[in-house]
């Protein structure tokens, strides 16, 4: 099938909900599911108004936005589309969180596009929109083939979102060298980093190299003892690459440990998962460079930047994707001829929206990403 290209929604309008005038027996009535009280609000808020912009971009009375709020709880959001339901609608974007989609199955011609980035055991009638783990490992894989990167090391966490990390290095088939999972307790954490990367081993090495000079009759001893002694360890690692598949402080936590093991970045790519530009990384030098893959940055910024401008505050990450979502929806819609069916998010497209290039088919969505470095505070681009 021809896979289509569109351009969605690159120009920013002030817009107001309670501003429609449609008539809701023309329209195609969408669900909005988001945390609008309670401790996500300010997420909530993000969305509400990102949808605002996209809906004032496209100006189609056929559409009808229906914010509900969910208040991030199963039971409310389940009350909220059993509500919206009876009222027609067959389209959803949200709910935000995973936890929610559970009871959400039962509505079987009914389409959630979630902002959940985990894919893993959702009902068949959500698509998750997020930037999930497979996307990331797939570009990731594109970054290992471009650098060579042969021997690469993947550090787990033991958090929940496990799983859905082991789903898409078998579904990416990056290459590996060894996988190792370890626990986020920084009192456990140093030596679990010293065993996977020999770190004692190495040490010892060093310490065995420099007595072996010193009581040798190297005519260069006190040059190689000079050498040695700038070292902290000896030997090889056995990794060209690690994939710290961690975020924040837990990231900034394993990254400390290599360091303390003597593995640094200068000497081995440090990877991590999608950082969504995280400023704070360019507090962590010895940390640099860490790559990353993430969304289209210059279109982040220009978002952000026109949001900025309207609402004098700064958007919501997840807010991107309901920005995006909204376009998706209406692009699909009108080559449907504004008829909900099952094959309107079947068939194979690709989209190019502020979040970035993103592919769709067969119900689920698959993000085609950028690649990025930190290295002195700024965010370098490599594809």
């Amino acid at each position: 099938m021809k896979v289509i290209i569109k351009y969605l929604l690159n120009v920013v309008f002030v817009f107001l909900l309670n501003t429609f005038n449609v008539c809701a027996n023309e329209s195609i009535k969408i669900g909005l599911l988001a945390p609008l009280t309670g401790e996500y609000n300010y997420i909530g808020k993000s969305i509400i108004q990102s949808t605002r912009i996209a809906i004032n971009k496209i100006n189609d009375t056929k559409i009808l936005i229906l914010p509900r709020d969910t208040k991030s709880d199963p039971e409310e959001t389940l009350k909220k589309v059993e509500e919206l339901y009876a009222e027609g609608v067959k389209i959803f974007i949200g709910p935000v969180f995973n936890k929610s989609l559970k009871e959400l199955s039962k509505f079987e011609d009914v389409i959630f596009l979630s902002l959940t980035n985990k894919i893993l055991n959702n009902p068949k009638n959500v698509i998750s929109a997020g930037i999930n783990a497979k996307s990331q490992f797939d570009a990731i894989k594109k970054f290992q083939e471009l650098n060579e990167l042969k021997k690469t090391l993947i550090l787990i966490p033991k958090k929940d979102y496990k799983e859905e990390i082991e789903e898409a290095i078998s579904k990416s088939k990056i290459k590996t060298k060894k996988v190792f999972y370890y626990d986020v307790d920084p009192t456990k954490l140093t030596q679990q980093i010293e065993k996977i990367t020999k770190y004692k081993i190495r040490k010892k090495n060093l310490e065995d190299e420099i007595k072996r000079i010193e009581n040798s009759e190297d005519s260069n001893k006190e040059k190689k003892l000079e050498i040695l002694n700038k070292k902290d360890t000896l030997g090889k690692i056995g990794f060209d690459s690690i994939i710290i598949a961690d975020f924040d402080e837990s990231l900034k936590s394993v990254t400390t440990s290599l360091l303390y093991t003597d593995v640094s970045p200068k000497k081995i790519t440090f990877i991590s998962l999608n950082q969504w530009f995280d400023e704070t990384l360019f507090k962590e030098r010895t940390s640099q460079p860490i790559s990353f893959p993430s969304i289209n940055k210059k279109n982040y910024d220009n978002f952000r930047k026109d949001y900025n401008k309207i609402f004098n505050e700064y958007p919501n990450q997840l807010s991107m994707l309901s920005y995006d979502l909204v376009g998706l929806t209406y692009y699909l819609l009108v080559q449907n001829n504004f008829e909900i069916d099952n094959k309107l998010f079947l068939r194979k497209n690709k989209f190019k929206g502020v979040s970035g290039v993103f592919e769709i088919k067969n119900k689920k969505i698959n993000h085609v990403l950028n690649f990025y470095k930190v290295e002195d505070d700024k965010f370098i681009e490599i594809f």
